[in-house]
């Protein structure tokens, strides 16, 4: 991983602002043709070139454009609402879950998860979920992570249970799997919240967030979200996805689980 030299921590000029736009379309390629997921990549590329602060706006246009605002046949009336969408990228996560945004069969699993915690909601763990493996309850990672939650063997050896009642606990049981995230999510906030600052990140839900995908040592090492591309593309990505999980923004169609496929 590079550190990341685009840090600004105090926002962009007009000049940089201009550029991450561009820089974000030239990503995105497709426009309103990519799927919401292509489009979060997109998004979060934006934001570590450019830097924090004043770059919410270029990511609400990306988000207007890339999701279809201001078109179809209805004039516009189904187009995301800017304002609404601005402050769920920067709140806490903690806004009302759209179940029909998650495949069949994961909405229960997901509100219980968030739950668990007052710090985690369940759209914070559906757009987890969306990150680490699309809903592919299939999917095995690079360092033996198994399931929809691509929780670490150990993690999930420590925090698995029978939550689907089937007579086994298995990471790549959906509910077994998204129920051991919740666990972890709050386990980790309680013990990054010393952490918490008011600089760009610096919330809990941010650290929290980076310490799932980096691990805790290296958000406790840096004593903020990592100052890398990876981490803080993490991040954002999630937080971009917030817009989907609670409905500001359609998944047409929703990531579709694979087990058993």
């Amino acid at each position: 991983m590079s550190e990341d030299s685009g840090d600004s921590g105090g926002g962009a000029s007009a000049e940089g602002m201009g550029t991450a736009v561009k820089t974000g379309m030239a990503v995105g390629g497709l426009g309103c043709l990519m799927s919401p997921v292509a489009m979060t990549v997109a998004i979060s590329s934006v934001f570590v070139i450019g830097g924090f602060g004043v770059l919410f706006a270029p990511l609400i246009a990306l988000i207007l454009f890339f999701g279809g605002g201001g078109g179809g046949g209805d004039g516009g009336a189904d187009a995301p609402d800017p304002d609404r969408i601005a402050g769920i990228i920067q709140g806490d996560g903690s806004g009302e879950f759209d179940p029909k945004s998650v495949p069949e069969g994961m909405a229960d699993p997901i509100t219980e998860a968030g739950a668990l915690c007052p710090d985690i909601g369940p759209v914070v763990i559906a757009a987890q979920i969306d990150q680490e493996s699309g809903f592919r309850s299939d999917k095995t990672g690079p360092d033996g992570e198994q399931g929809v939650s691509q929780l670490p063997p150990d993690v999930f050896t420590r925090l698995g249970k029978d939550d689907d009642d089937n007579g086994k606990t298995s990471a790549l049981d959906a509910a077994d799997s998204i129920l051991a995230q919740g666990r972890f999510m709050c386990e980790l906030a309680d013990q990054l919240r010393p952490l918490v600052s008011a600089e760009p990140l610096g919330d809990l839900l941010s650290l929290t967030l980076a310490a799932y995908d980096a691990g805790p040592d290296a958000v406790r090492e840096a004593g903020r979200v990592p100052r890398t591309n990876a981490s803080q593309q993490y991040v954002l990505a999630v937080r971009a996805k917030f817009a989907i999980y609670e409905g500001a923004v359609p998944a047409s169609p929703p990531a579709q689980d694979t087990e058993g496929q």
